[in-house]
């Protein structure tokens, strides 16, 4: 007979299961950003940029789900390294746009073989890696779509 409260134990919660595989995944990713003097959330800032460079603070927050406050010093050290500009608008102050330098640009070609190297690792204790980890990827990307239309309405 189950326990009433089974629905209550950390184990059989959703959130908790994404949560700590998000950290385990990010954790992953440290040693191979670290050449690069990178952390994840200024790696996916990166990606963000390589698609769509010359972007404004606010749409770049926006795409990567993060608020100035923590938008503004992750930026600050990326133009430290050299990986980017940022510029005022000439039309509006208090616009700022985002620009890849040419080291920053340099990061893609470094950097390319990242996502092939994090499958391998997260899948590196387990007993078969998968055919396709496209599925995966898939069914996270349908989850975040139905978990976030409301709020984009």
């Amino acid at each position: 007979m189950s326990d009433k409260y089974d629905k209550m134990k950390l184990d059989n919660q959703i959130c908790f299961a994404f949560y700590v595989c998000s950290k385990e995944i990010i954790r992953k990713y440290q040693d191979l950003l670290k050449p690069y003097n990178l952390t994840y959330t200024h790696y996916i800032t990166m990606l963000a940029l390589f698609e769509q460079d010359n972007v404004m603070v606010k749409e770049l927050g926006k795409k990567l789900y993060l608020d100035s406050g923590t938008l503004t010093p992750l930026l600050k050290k990326l133009e430290a390294h050299g990986y980017i500009t940022r510029e005022k608008s000439l039309h509006d102050e208090r616009n700022v746009y985002v620009k890849l330098t040419a080291e920053g640009w340099e990061l893609r070609d470094k950097m390319i073989d990242i996502p092939d190297k994090i499958i391998d690792k997260m899948f590196e204790n387990a007993p078969q890696k998968p055919k396709n980890s496209n599925f995966l990827l898939s069914t996270v990307h349908e989850i975040n779509k139905i978990m976030t239309k409301k709020r984009k309405k």
